[in-house]
């Protein structure tokens, strides 16, 4: 017991510096990766509704594209792919060598993934609402950026939520996979925590606790947040 507490100490006798590093690096690569894939999503979905067929096309083929691959194959795609392409740019115009660091990969291979899924969602959630309140917000006079703000997005995050919230839930598991690209997050942490201590059951079990604290953490916020979005539908 004496053994487990001294590993799980802070300091450098134990690796819970680490282990409380790896998680704030998931949680953070979490959170970052969130508004660039919300945003993807919502274009996306824009997209799908548009008259213009090539606009349409080209979003329905990114939709499948990303929707159909392994997400560590897209990891990989971004990390060894695009920095490859980017050498290659750099280096045939003169400039400067540019790579993406392993968090910025992470987050923009993620934010393809969640931006794809995304889309179907609000895409659902956009044709949900009547179309009968757009066209009466039209008939009042309002702009369409204030048609926009005013009456269809309320609706979009209210009727979104339920799907926008399991897809948060799958981002926090997949933020595991970046540690095959070598960013130093949990499940990262711990590996090495087990592989140097030989306790892997020790680690990989924290590991566990981790990311359940977090999904929990995540499900109490969802859950404000769904309240708080749907009170007036509470209170009828």
């Amino acid at each position: 017991m004496d053994t487990y507490l001294t590993l799980l100490s802070f300091g450098p006798t134990g690796w819970a510096d680490e282990i409380c590093l790896g998680i704030l690096v998931t949680a953070s690569l979490a959170l970052a990766t969130l508004p660039l894939g919300l945003a993807g999503g919502f274009l996306l979905a824009l997209a799908k509704q548009s008259q213009d067929k090539a606009l349409n096309l080209a979003a329905q083929i990114f939709t499948t594209v990303f929707r159909g691959l392994p997400e560590l194959l897209t990891l990989f795609l971004v990390y060894f792919g695009l920095n490859n392409a980017l050498r290659t740019l750099t280096s045939a115009t003169g400039l400067p060598e540019i790579a993406l660091s392993s968090f910025v990969s992470g987050m923009l291979a993620l934010g393809l993934v969640f931006a794809a899924f995304a889309s179907e969602v609000l895409l659902s959630a956009f044709r949900a609402i009547p179309v009968g309140q757009t066209e009466g917000a039209r008939a009042l006079g309002l702009r369409p950026s204030r048609i926009m703000l005013l009456v269809v997005l309320p609706q979009l995050v209210r009727i979104a939520l339920p799907g926008l919230g399991n897809l948060w839930m799958n981002l926090l598991k997949d933020t595991a996979l970046v540690s095959a690209i070598g960013l130093a997050d949990t499940l990262r942490q711990a590996g090495i925590a087990a592989r140097v201590s030989r306790e892997p059951f020790l680690f990989f079990g924290v590991a566990i606790v981790a990311y359940l604290a977090l999904t929990m953490l995540s499900s109490l916020v969802i859950d404000r947040i769904d309240r708080r979005v749907n009170r007036g539908e509470l209170a009828r």
